[in-house]
């Protein structure tokens, strides 16, 4: 096993930083890192916006829904799906940019916010600082598209807390390889793997040390998609231009 594996291997998510600052040549590489990974016809539509200012991820912390190591993080990413670059684009060009009508878009820029910031976070891991993700950053959207002043076909995806890790929580329990890697046609009897993950699951909710638990996956996963978990997304599309609001 090489040592990129290994690092990939030991992911987990770190909710808790030391006071100590990430050094600015770390920061460098890991958005040089971001910047080589792929994306869809090199059209590299995402954006990257650091927040280090303490009061501003204050801010920021209380619109994810109070999450406290966004204020402990030294660095707070918001990773964007960008077609403004796009819309210049368009415009120095002549032509007219009409990327409301087609869906495709949307599942476009979430793409390549996914590469880069599943790049950013194995860039990272590679310094030994630790990350965790922030989907909670499109809980009130439309605030924080106004304190980053993010122009219209510009939306927040997901942020990224990274800092030197403070308290190891430990590695969450995957999938079996067997959900989620098919061979030739996707695997449709999947309860059998699903219960018996919902053991592995539920027996390391109980066991670990802190914030333990009773529950099973299965009973998270429905319970969390069974409603609309963050409001006024529509609305953000719809103010920025981009399709499905």
């Amino acid at each position: 096993m090489n040592e990129v594996t290994k690092s990939l291997l030991a992911h987990r998510s770190f909710r808790s930083y030391q006071d100590k600052e990430v050094d600015e040549g770390q920061l460098e590489q890991i958005i040089q890192s971001v910047q080589a990974s792929p994306n869809w016809i090199n059209g590299q539509q995402y954006s990257i916006i650091a927040v280090k200012d303490k009061d501003r991820k204050k801010k920021l912390a209380e619109l994810c829904g109070n999450q406290k190591h966004i204020e402990e993080a030294p660095v707070f990413l918001v990773f964007c799906a960008d077609f403004y670059r796009t819309y210049l684009a368009s415009e120095m060009e002549g032509t007219t940019l009409n990327i409301a009508e087609d869906i495709d878009t949307l599942i476009v820029g979430v793409t390549d916010v996914g590469i880069a910031l599943g790049t950013a976070v194995a860039a990272a891991e590679s310094f030994g600082l630790g990350t965790v993700s922030i989907g909670g950053i499109r809980r009130n959207a439309l605030e924080v598209i106004d304190m980053l002043d993010l122009p219209e076909y510009v939306i927040p995806v997901s942020g990224l807390c990274i800092g030197h890790p403070g308290e190891d929580a430990g590695q969450k329990p995957r999938l079996p390889k067997e959900a989620v890697y098919h061979e030739e046609r996707y695997n449709r009897n999947q309860q059998p793997i699903l219960e018996e993950y919902n053991d592995t699951y539920s027996r390391y909710l109980r066991e670990r040390p802190k914030n333990n638990r009773i529950g099973t996956w299965t009973e998270f996963v429905a319970s969390f998609f069974s409603k609309r978990y963050y409001q006024g997304i529509a609305e953000m599309l719809r103010k920025q231009k981009f399709p499905g609001g």
